[in-house]
Parts: structure tokens; sequence; C-alpha cells
């Protein structure tokens, strides 16, 4: 069975103003999140599910999903705040949607084969589609045998500011112990230093980080959904506290219930984390057209 793309589509960029989901940056009008999903059917992922905001679905279909549907099977599914397990309250001033792991979430039910989960406005190039889905059609029928592609922090850098990144720490084994997210990492002269109080620690260029690209199989939704109520009964009547996906990981590593391989890329990162990165990012992805990576036209 071929896996299958989950797309993280529901935020807005926090920085970078405007639905940068939808914001054409490739010749013709290619959106990031088109280059992703052309690089995993190439690498032989066989379905695609978009989560999104249900007031965005009209403008969703028009601009995203009319260029996939005659390529690949495509099916959307809404985060929205209110989606809790039944007898579950929260605050209701709250706004903010509960996180990565909930947009994961309500996937439950949809998707029934190993998955890989992305960021919808992050580029994360060929190469790593390719290993993923490589590694997540070795884990079909297993349970707990999740992966996460591993950036070498240097190809993760933005040139116009710092960055936050989950510094990510393996076994001997290359397998995750540890992801510790450290909010400024920049290239102060040759050397990648991260900041926190104040204190500069300088990283090794290959340290791996996290882009949030994961490869998971389906008993990951009934463990995101006791982590979810959990999170509801310490947390919900907060008004912005979310539950990330690399939290109900690492507490299933430390309980004992799955493995999470570390899977090395070469691929370069590159994203619009700032506005200032789009001209670069425009630029970069024309020199990948040059050199034969994508066509001028992807769908």
């Amino acid at each position: 069975m071929k896996p299958t793309l989950f797309v993280l589509a529901a935020g807005m960029g926090s920085r970078y103003g405007g639905l940068k989901q939808i914001d054409g940056l490739g010749p013709n009008g290619e959106t990031i999140m088109d280059y992703s999903v052309f690089d995993a059917l190439r690498a032989g992922f066989g379905k695609v599910v978009f989560v999104i905001r249900k007031d965005f679905e009209e403008d969703f279909r028009r601009v995203v999903l009319s260029k996939y549907q005659n390529k690949v099977a495509c099916e959307i599914c809404f985060q929205s705040i209110d989606k809790v397990p039944a007898g579950y309250t929260y605050n209701p001033e709250r706004t903010k949607p509960w996180g990565t792991n909930h947009a994961v979430l309500m996937a439950k039910g949809i998707i029934n084969e190993p998955f890989a989960v992305i960021n919808a406005d992050d580029f994360y190039g060929k190469e790593s589609f390719q290993i993923l889905a490589d590694y997540l059609k070795t884990i079909e029928g297993t349970k707990g045998k999740y992966c996460m592609v591993g950036y070498r922090v240097a190809n993760t850098l933005s040139e116009n500011g710092s960055v936050s990144r989950g510094i990510c720490t393996t076994d001997e084994n290359g397998y995750l112990t540890d992801v510790v997210e450290r909010t400024k990492i920049e290239k102060i002269g040759d050397q990648i230093v991260f900041t926190e109080d104040g204190v500069d620690t300088v990283i090794a260029p290959n340290t791996p980080v996290s882009m949030n690209m994961w490869g998971f199989t389906p008993e990951y939704f009934d463990y995101s959904e006791e982590a979810f109520r959990e999170f509801l009964t310490k947390y919900g009547n907060e008004l912005k506290k979310e539950l990330y996906i690399p939290t109900v990981v690492n507490d299933l590593i430390v309980a004992g219930k799955a493995t999470c391989k570390v899977l090395d890329t070469p691929s370069k990162w590159f994203g619009v984390t700032y506005a200032e990165d789009r001209p670069q990012v425009v630029m970069k992805i024309n020199n990948l057209i040059k050199a034969g990576e994508y066509p001028e036209k992807l769908f």
C-alpha cells in the first residue's frame, strides 16, 4: 500500500502576513505546497490529505485542489477549536487552535495506512520525500516504529533573522531521545549559535533539527486522542497552550510505546519565515528548475 501525505495547512503565518500557503512563488504561480505534493508523488505517495480551516475551504478548493484533482486522490479535513472529545470543556474565550498534534488528530478515520506529516509552507526537497517514503513502506503493518526527517541545522537557516528549531538528540542507533525547542538560532561569523537567557551556545552544522516532517502508522491517532484528553484535563482553561507533535512523540518514547528513527537528509530546507525571505525563495526555486530538478510547470 502506498503511504499518504498529510499536509498541515490550517495555520496562517504569524510573522509573514497573508495566506502564505497559497502564495505563488514558482514561475506559474506554484506554491511551496505544490512542490511538496509533486515531490511526494514521485517518491511514491498515493494520496494527499489536507487539514484546513472550514472558512478557508472555498478558496482552498478553488486555488489548490483544482490543480491536483486529476493527478492524485485528495481529501480535506478541518481543524477547529470546538473539535474536542465528548464530555470535555474548554475556555469559551479561546481563539487559538489547539496545536499541530490536534491538527493531526483531525485525520483520524480518514488515514488508515502509514503516513507522513508536513507543514504546508516549508520547502522540504525531493530527497527528503524519497527517504521518508522508503521508510514508511518498511513499517506497514507495524506499530510504534515512527520516524522524522532530521535536517542538518546549517541547511535550515534564514538570512533575514534568527529561527526557532527543535534540536534533536539521538542514541547510538539513530533513534530520537529528545527534542528541545531553541528559539534564537542564527549564523554569527562562521559559527551557528543559539541564544538562551543571554548566553550563546555554538552548535555543530550537522546537528539534526526537526522541521515537522514525520512518519507514523495509523495507531498514532489513538495515542494522539489519549494525549489530547490528558492535555484538556490539564490545560483546557488556558487560552494559548498548545499540543505539539514533538511533545506527544517524546511522551510515547519515554513511556516505551514507540521509537522514532531520525532519518538524515542532504536536502536544504527553505521557507518564508520573514517577508524578506520571499525573493530568495523565488530565486532558489528558479535555480532548481534551471538545474532540471523540477519542470517549469508542475501541474
